[in-house]
């Protein structure tokens, strides 16, 4: 179980790491499009880590991970 975990960590890395390139990098496809596609994926990831750690911990780990990649949102 814990190298499922540690596959959708990962997934969920990438997934932060893609937006972060459609915000700040060159894209073909309209930005948008894109980041939705990102943020759905990382809503998946969340409710797949969910399943196995609770939706408290999956939340934490998306947000820890996001603010990482992309910065700490204000507020």
């Amino acid at each position: 179980m814990s190298s499922d975990i540690a596959m959708l960590r990962q997934r969920i890395q990438t997934e932060c790491e893609a937006m972060k390139q459609a915000l700040f990098g060159y894209a073909t496809v309209a930005r948008h499009e894109i980041i939705t596609h990102r943020f759905r994926a990382l809503g998946q990831h969340q409710e797949q880590l969910a399943r196995s750690i609770g939706p408290e911990e999956a939340q934490r780990i998306i947000f820890e991970t996001y603010s990482q990649i992309l910065g700490a949102p204000d507020g």
